[in-house]
């Protein structure tokens, strides 16, 4: 297979995350104001943050399932985790995603160890996982992007958007079949048939950037469980989400990409 057709499909696949990660900074963005507008960051503060989350959602409702911020342990004052998550189901309104943040919970979802929280803490860098299974919130393949957010050196958290795979599968269908050869865009485990396409996940240039590629690290699969347990009343329009694997579980490996991208 040519060049000039791994070139079209790595430009196909940029053009697909470049497009996801323009609307991560829209949030991004109105949480940093958010943050500076605020002498004591809250709750209620950062639900200011809503309406373009929403937006991100309206966007991008072919492709994205479910966006929000998920906020670093200790930076707001009235709570001390906290995820303002919003799913979209076909043809209804955003439903928000009420988990289990109680640290004493059997169900405790601890997400600062997920990677997709933990890789953008610790580079302070864009991220994509997956795919994935998610287990208990949608049951289907998943990618999750994320972006760190920062404000004069200290990590509010991160702005994120899944991604269900088999839509970005479809997304890639025209420049795959295109192609003279078989091709498979694989993970970091490096599955995958025909003429694996690792190199795509290498050369994706940092969007919107407007210097060529960033280094990028292939990352493993990773399951995000979504539980929830005894606490606070939810927004109006929760989704109650009840565990339906233990929380020590994972899912079941894919083939796919996972990708780490400049800013």
């Amino acid at each position: 297979m040519s060049d000039r057709h791994v070139g079209q499909v790595v430009d196909r696949v940029h053009t697909i995350v470049a497009e996801i990660f323009s609307s991560l900074d829209r949030i991004l963005t109105s949480v940093v104001a958010c943050y500076r507008a605020s002498d004591s960051f809250s709750c209620a503060g950062l639900a200011a943050v809503r309406p373009e989350i929403f937006a991100c959602l309206s966007r991008t409702h072919e492709v994205v399932a479910g966006a929000g911020v998920i906020v670093a342990p200790g930076v707001l004052a009235d709570r001390r985790r906290w995820l303002e998550w919003w799913q979209a189901p076909p043809e209804q309104d955003p439903i928000f995603l009420d988990v289990d943040l109680d640290p004493e919970s059997l169900n405790f979802y601890d997400y600062t160890a997920a990677e997709w929280f933990a890789v953008p803490e610790r580079t302070r860098r864009r991220h994509i996982v997956g795919p994935y299974v998610d287990y208990g919130g949608t049951d289907t393949y998943m990618l999750t992007f994320t972006a760190p957010a920062e404000v004069d050196g200290r990590f509010l958290g991160v702005v994120g958007a899944d991604v269900r795979a088999a839509r970005f599968e479809a997304l890639l269908l025209g420049v795959l079949a295109a192609s003279p050869a078989q091709v498979t865009l694989v993970n970091a485990r490096g599955q995958g048939g025909g003429d694996q396409l690792a190199a795509v996940a290498r050369r994706l240039p940092a969007p919107g950037s407007g210097v060529g590629p960033a280094p990028v690290t292939r990352v493993a699969l990773e399951h995000r469980h979504v539980l929830r347990g005894p606490g606070d009343q939810p927004p109006v329009g929760t989704r109650r989400v009840l565990p339906t694997r233990s929380a020590g579980s994972r899912s079941r490996p894919s083939s796919g990409v996972g990708a780490e991208s400049g800013n």
